[in-house]
């Protein structure tokens, strides 16, 4: 039986089913008020790690959570990404990691979820035009200045953790990930060797509901593919903390039901080795 919860930053506990807010209509109102409906059963169910970012319907997904769910219950974690900069007049999207911007960045996202402290924030991406040590340590001083708790990290590779792990302390790394996307195996193991929280965004593989490994356990269990594909990223590791989204309460509910399915070694061991590198 894997481990249930885990302490992020060695300090807060987690269910380690958590909710990506990512896919929650935030317009028009009847489909916003579904996005409010799902977030608010998402913790009805004891979801209590809940992940956003700015860069979401720029700001939009964070203001629609904050009016689901503030005033937050206790345990309730709500997890954000700073560090892409909206589009403007004559420019695109794109990655800022300068200091000054992610220093913006954390306070709007402060003032939309209506908090005080960030318990997790996570730099979205590495900003390759500024150095690594600026943006990490202007997150750490934002730490030390009582804005945020814990940081975290997304998309990056085994070095770019170490490097940052150098200059102040990572709670969680966001890596894309699931049972048919290894590509980041390194990355997983450098955080479970470090006992480092690993949200895989899109856990569920699309792929995931073809012929195969994942269909036949699904079969096997009377179970769907995607709950095969989290329960295996559950049991890959007690530093896993899987994160689905969906727009569905009644994915939603499938997706939570998850966490209570149990795999047999054999099985485990047959999906493990679907798509190792």
């Amino acid at each position: 039986m894997t481990a249930s919860t885990f302490d992020i930053g060695g300090e807060r506990a987690v269910r380690r089913l958590g909710f990506g807010a990512m896919h929650l209509p935030v317009s028009p109102a009847q489909d916003r008020e579904r996005g409010i409906a799902v977030a608010r059963h998402a913790v009805r169910l004891g979801v209590n790690l809940i992940d956003t970012a700015q860069l979401y319907s720029w700001g939009r997904n964070e203001e629609l959570l904050a009016e689901a769910l503030h005033p937050y219950p206790a345990e309730l974690l709500v997890a954000t990404k700073v560090g892409v900069a909206p589009p403007g007049p004559g420019r695109q999207a794109d990655i800022d990691g300068r200091p000054e911007f992610l220093r913006s960045q954390v306070d709007e996202g402060l003032r939309r979820l209506r908090l005080d402290r960030i318990e997790l924030l996570q730099l979205h991406r590495v900003d390759t035009k500024v150095p690594l040590a600026d943006q990490v340590g202007a997150l750490a001083e934002l730490r030390t200045a009582g804005k945020i708790a814990h940081i975290g990290l997304s998309e990056v590779t085994v070095a770019q953790l170490a490097e940052a792990g150098k200059i102040t302390e990572i709670a969680t790394v966001q890596n894309r990930y699931s049972v048919l996307d290894r590509e980041y195996e390194d990355v997983v193991d450098a955080c479970a060797a470090a006992g480092i929280g690993f949200m895989p965004w899109r856990p569920v593989h699309p792929a995931t509901v073809t012929p195969g490994e994942v269909t036949a356990v699904a079969a096997e269990l009377d179970a769907t593919p995607a709950q095969v594909a989290l329960a295996w990223l559950l049991r890959r590791t007690p530093v896993m903390l899987p994160i689905p989204g969906t727009g569905s309460l009644a994915h939603l509910e499938e997706n939570v039901a998850a966490a209570e399915l149990s795999l047999t070694d054999e099985q485990f061991v047959r999906l493990d080795a679907v798509a190792r590198p």
